[in-house]
């Protein structure tokens, strides 16, 4: 099983440059960053747990240059986002953005992708709360058209684009499904298990990105289902994320034929973040 990080970096915490070092010195699989461009004072939303938004989201780096960062002092790395907000962002730009950052580190980026939680910080970039998930399928057939080895274009409900010439091409063979095949970097969704969830997992991505990792067992079946009905080869990928380790957590996991899982290590500097990663060695 590949052990990754994921890691909240602020202007406050420990840098992605050391952090990236590390974790490839040390064997780690990979580094997945979260998103959030600002949090509003006045604001309703809480945590998907019910708690109070932390400090640290409103202070967070933007991934793309973070991991950017990273991708120029490693060489195996990994490098992903957990999660871009992809309904915050023009599909055109972020397609460029993604293409460029995959070309550049040969490879090994994972656009791991969510809807969002936030009301106040989705409003500011004119989201519609109740339209969001369609809005980010939208975006995610304009920017694979984009990345298409040819020119293609798109007519969406949300945006268009004409066949256009748009390089670099992430450095990903298409991938089979029904109707064009898929292209683009790889691809997972976070978000709670349902048949909603599942439907745009089988439609334009890899696999999933279950926070946590509970309930799995329950779970998988109907998404390897889901999978199988939408004519889908082979099995969809399942990554949990934000994980707090235990031997026996990453065994059941192992046990479902999970080949990687991504760690939660504590916010904070260099000092809190590697202890965290000398005592997830174990795990290795």
């Amino acid at each position: 099983m590949r052990v990754s990080i994921t890691s909240m970096l602020t202007d406050e915490t420990i840098g992605p440059l050391r952090l990236a070092r590390e974790l490839e010195e040390r064997g780690f699989a990979g580094l997945y960053l979260p998103e959030h461009t600002h949090i509003p004072v006045e604001a309703a939303s809480r945590l998907p747990s019910g708690e109070p938004t932390p400090r640290a989201y409103g202070r967070t780096l933007d991934p793309f240059v973070a991991l950017g960062q990273a991708a120029a002092v490693t060489e195996r790395l990994g490098l992903g986002t957990g999660v871009a907000l992809i309904a915050q962002h023009d599909p055109i730009d972020l397609a460029k953005q993604v293409a460029t950052l995959d070309f550049l580190s040969g490879g090994r980026f994972t656009l791991g992708l969510g809807f969002g939680w936030h009301v106040e910080e989705a409003a500011s970039h004119g989201v519609g709360w109740s339209t969001r998930r369609e809005l980010v399928r939208d975006r995610m057939a304009l920017m694979q058209a984009l990345w298409a080895p040819e020119p293609t274009g798109h007519e969406g409900e949300f945006g268009s684009v004409p066949a256009s010439h748009a390089h670099p091409k992430p450095p990903h063979a298409p991938r089979e499904r029904a109707g064009a095949p898929l292209t683009g970097p790889r691809t997972l969704v976070g978000g709670a298990a349902g048949p909603k969830l599942f439907a745009h997992i089988t439609e334009y991505a890899d696999g999933w990105l279950p926070l946590g990792g509970k309930g799995l067992a329950e779970t998988l079946p109907k998404l390897r289902q889901a999978w199988t009905e939408a004519g889908r080869p082979g099995e969809p990928e399942v990554v949990p994320y934000g994980v707090l380790p235990s031997a026996g957590k990453l065994a059941h996991f192992a046990d479902l034929g999970i080949t990687e899982v991504v760690l939660q290590t504590p916010t904070g500097d260099e000092n809190t973040v590697l202890r965290a990663l000398d005592d997830y060695a174990q795990y290795l």
